[in-house]
């Protein structure tokens, strides 16, 4: 018999020769934990890698950058004022720039150029320029440098002369921009009232009105006149008569709002000395960059990122905000959900419950597993040929017959694009739940039912709430997915500039026949389809950026309800 110590030590030296080998090292499954963390880890850094990309190269556009002004002395040609931002600098080898026609020196290999945004669109047709920074002299930066952001036409870069109330001079210098601040704050407050009017109430009279013309269409083509039935038309007319004096109302209304915000005026001049008036009715804001200090930059700044979030495109997309788009991708992702997750509930139901397990009900399962990996664009034109083509035109010819040719849902819309998406993500939500079923111990299912309870009540009471954790999970996929699409919605419904939203306060309030904006396509738009590449590009940084919050914002909504199902059901696992 071995002495205990002498066990001891032999236990331990075999268990120690049994872990120096690499086989039982592999075995023990050590190194899985190791890949699986590394795998983690470069997922996490990518993601991150990525947020910061996008909010480094998109954030800084909505940063009050100085202005320079200086002279560029281009050799060969007549010097030039330039009063700028420079957005961007780079090294270009002079062998480039030689075969661009620049007449720099080969002896110098690098040249620093710098990309500024000149502004004044309206006078040099141009926003951004190209210069060398050796020919950039004579910089400064003047503190009555301003910026005027306008309706139309971008950005204004020059210096404040005087303000006119109509053609009266009521002040010029330092006293025109202190009180040019007050008078763009009124005319700030009239663009507002004339934008409920415009947008708000004359959008309802002109929607009640159409209303109208399609009640009167309803009736002709049911066989009625106005000679045979006056009751129905008299009162359409009537109808029409009140909306018509409520439209008068409201133009005159409008009408001496855009009178009084008409009246005041900036005279402005560039930095070359052309003198241009700004009426203040075609200027959103004006600041003074090289003025403000680090606090009033970062004030403008998160103000600049509000109005971003808050308002509505302006000039091809390329300024103003992106509400319309955030707001079409949230609400097409809700009625997504909304119709995926009972139907994609049921299926897998029916899958793991109710069918008999066997050759065809796999072929079935095989069947949802690669539909998965069917590319988006043929969901697309599947969703335009049956949904649009065959059951809107359907649906027109049913309920909206009155409206033809113009189609109703005949068209693309938010409805189609998002059936369309729940279709994309049906096969997710089947799958997760399915395996959510199948994780409930089948001992639960039998207790249930020796308590008497039928099948239905065990699947409603017992199995579903255990296994709602898991199809939150594929409802949280399905949600990602769909955010991120945009191949399929270019076919069904999005569009680069929606007129209205699909939630108003008009009757029926939801529309779900209109199109709508969505940040993806909006990103791809202004990306790729804008004429003014170098405005643009900040942007779709900036769009990318926002998307993914609006995406991560969905996702820890719906992990947060899952997170909260699970505790409540933790209890039964045991």
């Amino acid at each position: 018999m071995e002495k205990p110590a002498e066990l001891k030590a032999a236990t331990y030296d075999l268990v120690a020769r049994d872990t120096r080998s690499v086989g039982s090292y592999v075995k023990s499954g050590a190194p899985w934990v190791w890949v699986t963390a590394a795998a983690i880890s470069v997922a996490f850094i990518i993601t991150m890698a990525l947020l910061l990309l996008t909010a480094a190269r998109g954030l800084p556009h909505f940063w009050p950058a100085d202005l320079v002004q200086a002279v560029y002395k281009e050799p060969g040609k007549e010097q030039q004022s330039l009063l700028a931002e420079i957005r961007s600098t780079e090294e270009v080898t002079s062998a480039r720039l030689i075969n661009a026609g620049l007449p720099v020196s080969d002896k110098q290999p690098l040249y620093d150029r710098l990309l500024l945004k000149i502004a004044n669109r309206d006078l040099g047709g141009v926003d951004f320029r190209y210069v060398l920074s050796d020919w950039l002299v004579e910089r400064s930066e003047p503190k009555d440098a301003t910026v005027l952001e306008r309706v139309e036409w971008g950005n204004f870069h020059g210096f404040v002369v005087a303000l006119k109330e109509g053609d009266q001079l009521v002040a010029s210098g330092e006293d025109a921009w202190k009180k040019y601040q007050e008078r763009q704050d009124r005319v700030s407050d009239l663009r507002g009232k004339v934008r409920d009017i415009e947008r708000g109430r004359i959008g309802a009279v002109n929607y009640d009105l159409e209303r109208l013309r399609l009640q009167q269409r309803r009736l002709e083509l049911d066989g009625k006149s106005a000679e045979r039935n006056p009751k129905e038309f008299a009162a359409i007319e009537a109808q029409r008569k009140l909306e018509d004096a409520r439209y008068e109302k409201l133009r005159v209304e409008l009408d001496k709002l855009n009178a009084e915000m008409g009246r005041d005026a900036l005279v402005m001049k560039t930095v070359d000395g052309h003198e241009m008036t700004l009426p203040l009715a075609k200027v959103i804001q004006g600041y003074r960059p090289n003025d403000m200090g680090l606090f009033a930059k970062t004030g403008f700044f998160l103000g600049a990122i509000w109005h971003f979030v808050s308002e509505e495109p302006r000039e091809a997309n390329t300024e103003g905000g992106i509400f319309p788009a955030i707001f079409g991708t949230v609400m097409m992702v809700m009625i997504m959900s909304v119709i995926v997750t009972p139907f994609g509930i049921l299926a897998a139901l029916y899958l793991r419950e109710y069918a008999r397990q066997g050759p065809l009900t796999q072929a079935i399962r095989i069947a949802v597993n690669n539909l998965a990996g069917v590319p988006s664009i043929v969901f697309g034109m599947f969703g335009l040929g049956f949904f649009v083509y065959f059951v809107g035109a359907n649906i027109d010819k049913a309920l909206y017959q009155e409206n033809l040719p113009s189609p109703t849902f005949g068209t693309p819309g938010i409805l189609w694009a998002s059936l369309t998406l729940a279709l994309l993500t049906l096969p997710v939500v089947i799958v997760a739940t399915e395996e959510g079923l199948a994780r409930i111990p089948r001992s639960l299912r039998e207790a249930s039912l020796a308590l008497g309870a039928t099948k239905a009540e065990t699947l409603w009471k017992v199995v579903l709430p255990m296994a709602s954790p898991a199809m939150m999970t594929g409802l949280i996929l399905a949600i990602a997915r769909a955010a991120g699409e945009v191949a399929p919605l270019m076919l069904v419904g999005v569009v680069k500039l929606a007129p209205s939203l699909p939630l108003d306060g008009n009757l029926p309030f939801i529309h779900f026949e209109r199109k709508f904006m969505h940040l993806g396509f909006h990103i791809y738009d202004v990306g790729f389809q804008s004429p003014n590449v170098e405005a643009a590009r900040p942007l779709v940084y900036a769009t990318a950026f926002l998307l993914v919050l609006v995406i991560l914002s969905l996702n820890l909504t719906a992990i947060r309800i899952r997170n909260k199902l699970r505790e409540r059901y933790k209890a039964l696992e045991h």
